[in-house]
């Protein structure tokens, strides 16, 4: 009898343990990219009261008519948005959104409307030029600080070259709420004959202040909690590229406050501190919060928080829906006094619930990160490729 070598003996068993490894390696990391499901049965979910729930069957969407209704780009960050017809996108958003920000000279954290309210009435203009060396300039219109009607106004370089660049300050200190650390350029005059944006912004917000513009360091988005290895990045977002609300749920947040108003003290849908002299007859602007992209066409509310991923036009780009988004209270500033409401919608929104893994704050929207490059249109249909199963 001959007796097998021991390499021979040992071959079959290293090839089962190499595809075992790699078996075991696939099936980590589907489970580590597979979102985590909320455990909520929506088919015991009673809609009828939007202020017990504000959840929906998918059954009730009407996938048909699913649109774009508004695109939202925010060039420089808390200040004042521009709607336009038509914008590119990247993984990082849509061009030209949040490139820019306002932070504090000393401490170098971003300024935002959550504590400046003025900040809203900064109006930033883009006049983009393709065939100019710097792609056109954003044009930005500050409230006279004087307190007399009419802006002063400073432009700055949508795309500055590299010898541009190479003149500004670069810094890596850029803070978002204290812990989230950036990179920037600070804008400088491209003449010393031009208007200052330091100069004119820090006698604006009676502060000294500089104007920030993003940086090509990489700025990670965290995990959510359906996609903890979440590789996302993003510019000077609060956290992902895009957030996407819709027409239907912006009606229902309205037709809460409308409640809200007509309630007595007995009544589930009275909000403590609403002034109803004031919102008796005014509506909630979607522009308060801030979105990208604004759908309609689903007739019913908050029918985004059902999607895990969509396409848009005719694109076969898609854009995955990470979370939905938990709010603070900026929407509260009215855009266009920039006055800071005690009530509304942040206490409207808390009767539609609250997210208790997120500070009990209440949720509209939904964030997003598209896939790749593309282009989006108002007007464009929307396509649920993949739906949750369940949403919390």
């Amino acid at each position: 009898m001959v007796l097998e070598s021991s390499a021979d003996y040992l071959l079959p068993w290293t090839v089962i343990l190499i595809v075992l490894s790699v078996l075991y390696g696939l099936w980590s990391k589907n489970i580590r990219s597979t979102p985590r499901r909320a455990m909520v049965d929506l088919s015991k979910v009673d809609t009828s009261n939007p202020l017990v729930n504000r959840h929906v069957q998918k059954e009730d969407i009407r996938l048909d008519s699913v649109t774009v209704s508004k695109i939202l780009i925010h060039p420089l960050k808390s200040c004042r948005g521009t709607s336009v017809p038509e914008a590119r996108y990247t993984p990082r958003g849509l061009q030209y959104d949040r490139e820019w920000c306002i932070i504090d000279a000393e401490t170098h954290d971003v300024l935002t409307a959550r504590t400046l309210a003025s900040t809203v009435l900064v109006h930033p203009r883009l006049e983009i030029d393709p065939n100019h060396p710097y792609g056109g300039f954003m044009i930005v219109d500050v409230p006279k600080a004087s307190g007399d009607s009419g802006y002063t106004s400073f432009s700055v370089p949508i795309k500055p070259t590299p010898d541009v660049l190479a003149s500004w300050p670069h810094i890596t200190d850029v803070a978002m709420f204290k812990v989230d650390i950036m990179d920037g350029y600070i804008v400088q005059p491209l003449k010393p004959s031009d208007p200052n944006p330091h100069h004119i912004l820090s006698a604006y917000f009676k502060r000294d202040v500089l104007l920030m513009m993003k940086g090509p360091e990489d700025r990670y988005a965290e995990g959510t909690d359906a996609f903890p290895t979440l590789e996302a990045y993003v510019k000077y977002q609060d956290a992902y590229p895009l957030l996407i609300a819709s027409e239907e749920s912006l009606q229902a947040i309205n037709d809460a406050k409308d409640r809200a108003v007509d309630a007595d003290d007995t009544d589930p849908s009275k909000v403590s501190g609403i002034k109803k002299d004031k919102w008796n007859k005014r509506k909630i602007e979607i522009e308060r919060f801030r979105p990208n992209i604004v759908l309609k066409g689903a007739g019913v509310p908050f029918a985004e928080d059902l999607w895990r991923e969509i396409s848009v036009g005719n694109s076969e780009q898609s854009i995955t829906v990470v979370c939905r988004c938990a709010r603070c209270l900026l929407p509260n500033v009215d855009t266009k006094t920039g006055e800071r409401d005690t009530a509304v919608p942040y206490k409207v929104m808390m009767k539609f619930g609250i997210d208790r893994t997120r500070s009990n704050k209440p949720m509209f929207g939904c964030n997003g990160v598209p896939e790749g490059n593309g282009v989006i249109r108002v007007g464009d249909r929307v396509t649920v490729k993949e739906w949750i199963e369940e949403v919390a």
